[in-house]
């Protein structure tokens, strides 16, 4: 998982929140809700239709800002993307045990902006640029911990505690930079659930990305959720870092397709069969509910961290796109993470200013344009039926809806490899991404790692 990795809950040191005052530290009988600001995005994607992007914004920009971002919103655009993921954007912790800036995911006071990013307004004019470009925009939400010197702190019942009655880190986890909240405490839940709504009012943006959500209890999650929806002039994206069936039922449309990659990275690490991607998108298919989905990526801020970039994790340039490939095309809601457009070389921290150079390999920006066009072009591919063509090197597999039609073969190995075609697909195709006749006879040789896009 990513979090859970021990990287997704690291910290920073800003001790300066954009507002004035911390967030109130129980809830009043007096409460009344922000006033809105700005108007509801009304284009919100259907789950099928996203596209997401992932923005780490220490990596983003030179400026690591949101002004960064939103100077480059037109090459996200560009992309196909139509929903971007802000990692956390709140002040963070001073105690910074994962080192340099410290992790975003500890998180000082949930209703203030990270200095280190900019201000309130700044976050506000960034979001509104998204939506004028038709881009929804989420913003990830640490619901499991806080850092120690959150305002919440004082209230010691809203944490978890030992048996001497000292708060304690997350169990198990490592994660010693931040507190475990303890949702026994229905004072604490209250107070978590108005700061979610805080963002959605103050900030207009679309939902949330949220971290660690196994950790969360699920009937949380069903109560705040139950109370975000209740803005009936608003859709909201809703994902969970997670994987409980259960999750779908509190009404996330959208949560982690862990097994997948790590079947992807295992294929092209030669250590899993080709065949073994089609047992893992089934046994995750199984825990979906009508219409939700996995979210399905070949890296992520996590993967990236602990695995490397995609040109070391699949082998290169090539094996990067392919893995892209499968993540996108098989079956869930693609993820792309910033960066992997380029295909940046760097292990890109997340406690760190760590800029990408955006100048890097335009071939693969292009390739991956293509690839997320034809997926959005295509229901088939969003939510076709599945056929699977099994052979012991090349992973091929059709998919249809309606009279929308597309086969997918991909080598995720680094030599050529045979695909003997079977009788039901040869014939007349048109190459997807090269707008190219194709006729499949009996069979097809595919170099390493290339793949093959073809639709009727």
């Amino acid at each position: 998982m990513t979090a859970f990795l021990g990287v997704g809950c690291g910290k920073k040191s800003q001790d300066n929140p954009t507002k004035t005052d911390p967030v109130v530290t129980k809830p009043t009988d007096n409460y009344k809700d922000p006033a809105a600001y700005g108007t509801p995005f009304a284009n919100v994607p259907a789950t099928k239709d996203i596209i997401m992007y992932e923005v780490n914004l220490r990596a983003f920009s030179t400026s690591h800002s949101f002004k960064g971002v939103q100077d480059r919103l037109d090459s996200i655009k560009a992309l196909g993307v139509n929903t971007i993921w802000l990692m956390p954007t709140y002040p963070v912790g001073v105690l910074k045990s994962a080192g340099g800036l410290g992790s975003p995911y500890s998180v000082k006071d949930y209703n203030g902006v990270n200095t280190e990013f900019g201000t309130l307004d700044d976050l506000r004019t960034m979001v509104a640029q998204a939506h004028s470009r038709n881009m929804a925009v989420i913003m990830d939400w640490v619901a499991d911990h806080t850092s120690w010197d959150n305002a919440w702190i004082a209230n010691k019942a809203w944490y978890k505690q030992d048996g001497a009655g000292n708060i304690i880190s997350p169990p198990g986890t490592g994660w010693n930079d931040v507190a475990a909240l303890n949702y026994s405490n229905n004072d604490m839940r209250t107070a978590m659930i108005r700061a979610m709504k805080y963002w959605v009012l103050t900030a207009n943006v679309d939902g949330y990305r949220c971290d660690a959500a196994d950790f969360v209890p699920t009937d949380f999650w069903k109560q705040t959720l139950d109370t975000l929806n209740k803005f009936t002039n608003r859709k909201l994206i809703l994902l969970a870092e997670g994987s409980k069936q259960e999750q779908f039922t509190a009404g996330f449309q959208m949560n982690y397709a862990f097994d997948f990659y790590s079947s992807l990275k295992g294929i092209f690490a030669g250590t899993a069969a080709p065949s073994s991607i089609f047992t893992t998108n089934t046994n995750e298919n199984n825990t979906l509910t009508t219409g939700s989905f996995k979210l399905r990526y070949s890296t992520n801020h996590d993967v990236t961290s602990s695995d490397g970039a995609t040109v070391t994790i699949y082998n290169g340039k090539q094996g990067a796109l392919a893995a892209f490939v499968l993540a996108a095309y098989m079956n869930g809601v693609p993820l792309l993470y910033n960066g992997q457009e380029v295909g940046s070389p760097k292990q890109i921290s997340i406690f760190n200013d760590d800029p990408i150079d955006w100048t890097t390999n335009p071939d693969m920006t292009a390739e991956y344009k293509k690839i997320i066009a034809f997926r959005s072009a295509h229901e088939a591919v969003k939510t076709g039926a599945l056929t699977v063509y099994n052979d012991s090197n090349i992973i091929a597999f059709e998919k249809k809806s309606g009279s929308d039609d597309v086969l997918i073969l991909v080598n995720a190995k680094n030599t050529p490899n045979d695909f003997s075609v079977p009788t039901a697909i040869q014939g007349a195709w048109t190459n997807g991404l090269a707008n190219s006749s194709v006729t499949l006879t009996t069979k097809v040789t595919l170099q390493p790692y290339a793949y093959l896009v073809l639709k009727k």
